[in-house]
C-alpha cells in the first residue's frame, strides 16, 4: 500500500493525512474481495523498516491502526471476514497488540474473506524466523537442523496455514518487492500501478482482478 506519504505531500498536507486517506483504500480492497469471492487479502502495512521512522510518525501509525481496528472490529464479523496479523507481533505496543489478538480470536470462525495485515513484518525476517523454528522443532524430535527441507521450513511462516499469493499488486509507481512475502511469492504474478495508496479505487482493483483470471483461463485453454 504504497504512496500514502507523498498522496499527503502533493496535497501540503501531514504524512498521517496520507495514512488516513488510506483506509478508504484499504476498505474498498476488502469490498471487492469479498464481493468476487478472492479468499485471502494481504495488506503490507507496517515494515520492520517502517520502525525507523521519527517516533512521531510511528506512534501516529499505531494510534490510527488501534483506530481502525476497534471500528471495523464489528464489520470484519457481520462480513464474515477472518483477521490475521503477519509479523514479529511481540514489537507492537502492548495496546495494539492486544486489539490485533482480541479480533483475530473473535473472527477465527468467519470464512468469508482472510483478510492478513502485515505488521511490523519483513520477508527475510519471516524466513529466518521460520527456518529457527524449524530448526529447534527438529532438534526437540532429536533431529538434526542440517536436513531441513523446504516443507520444514514453509510450515513455520507466520501463517503456514494460507495459500501462496497469485496476485502481487504495488502501488505509486514503484517497481519492486520492498521485502514483502518473499518466500510465498514466488509464484506469484507482479503488477505495478502508477496509483498513489489512496487513489487505489474498487475500480482498478477489478480491473486488475479481472485481467488476472483472463489471463489464467486462457493459459488453461
Amino acid at each position: 500500500m504504497d504512496g500514502n506519504g507523498r498522496w499527503a505531500r502533493r496535497r501540503r498536507l501531514p504524512r498521517i493525512e496520507g495514512h488516513r486517506a488510506g483506509v478508504k483504500s484499504v476498505r474498498a480492497a476488502m469490498e471487492v474481495c469479498r464481493d468476487r469471492g478472492v479468499p485471502v487479502l494481504t495488506l503490507y502495512t507496517f515494515s520492520l523498516e517502517n520502525w525507523r521512522r521519527p517516533q512521531a510518525e510511528v506512534d501516529e501509525l499505531m494510534s490510527l491502526l488501534h483506530r481502525y481496528l476497534s471500528r471495523e472490529a464489528r464489520r470484519l464479523v457481520e462480513n464474515r471476514v477472518r483477521f490475521l496479523a503477519l509479523g514479529r507481533l511481540g514489537m507492537l505496543p502492548p495496546k495494539v497488540r492486544a486489539k490485533v489478538e482480541e479480533i483475530s480470536a473473535a473472527t477465527a470462525g468467519n470464512e468469508r474473506l482472510t483478510l492478513c495485515l502485515a505488521l511490523s513484518y519483513g520477508g527475510r525476517a519471516e524466513i529466518v524466523d521460520a527456518v529457527n523454528a524449524a530448526a529447534a522443532a527438529r532438534a526437540a524430535a532429536g533431529g538434526s537442523p542440517a536436513s531441513l527441507t523446504e516443507a520444514d521450513i514453509a510450515a513455520h511462516l507466520y501463517a503456514p496455514g494460507l495459500p501462496p499469493p497469485d496476485l502481487v499488486i504495488r502501488t505509486s509507481g514503484e517497481q519492486r518487492l520492498s521485502n514483502f512475502l518473499l518466500w510465498e511469492a514466488v509464484g506469484a504474478r507482479l503488477v505495478f500501478v502508477p496509483d498513489l495508496w489512496p487513489d487505489f479505487t474498487a475500480k482498478r482493483f477489478t480491473a486488475l482482478l479481472a485481467a488476472e483470471r483472463a489471463r489464467r483461463a486462457a493459459e488453461v485453454a
